[in-house]
């Protein structure tokens, strides 16, 4: 039997702390690392914030070479090695999944550093779909350090797997300043 799916979760920075934060669900609360610029109100492209606002899950994104199927309720898609996240807000198809060659540029989905293994698709930006306004924005595995993100919400890759099993589409993500 598997549980019911979170309604809302809160993710705030930490006092004096602007990359750390805590993401709270239900009753517990969770380490999280953030933005290197903490969060903002009015992301950008490039600005190391993690944006502020209300968001959903979209799609669970992970490395079927490296790791089971979670049990999600989100729709979820394999990793591939060409799979990428255009940034560029020239582009048309700007803060998208993409496929890329070795040699284009854009945030690669199959990484090294396992920080993708597990990614949360959420819809920063997508509605509409503003150039410049900030793209590829996950909620993704954490450096074994915390050190902060680009501008996504990280956790460590347990937390994180314990996190998607509750997770849904109609799951509501909080991050405030």
């Amino acid at each position: 039997m598997r549980r019911a799916t979170f309604s809302v979760i809160h993710v705030r920075r930490r006092p004096n702390l602007p990359s750390e934060g805590w993401l709270s669900a239900w009753n517990r609360v969770f380490r999280a690392a953030l933005g290197r610029s903490g969060i903002k109100a009015s992301k950008r492209e490039g600005d190391g914030a993690t944006p502020s606002g209300r968001f959903h899950p979209v799609r669970l994104w992970w490395r079927a070479d490296r790791l089971t199927r979670p049990p999600v309720f989100l729709p979820a898609r394999q990793i591939g090695p060409n799979d990428a996240w255009c940034e560029d807000p020239h582009d048309r198809r700007y803060n998208r999944a993409c496929r890329r060659a070795a040699n284009e540029p854009g945030d690669r989905l199959w990484r090294t550093d396992g920080l993708y293994d597990l990614i949360v698709e959420i819809d920063h930006n997508t509605r509409p779909r503003v150039a410049g306004r900030g793209s590829a924005v996950f909620i993704h595995v954490a450096r074994t350090d915390m050190t902060p993100t680009a501008g996504c919400v990280s956790m460590p890759a347990a937390t994180l797997r314990g996190l998607l099993a509750r997770l849904g589409p109609h799951t509501t993500i909080t991050i405030h300043r």
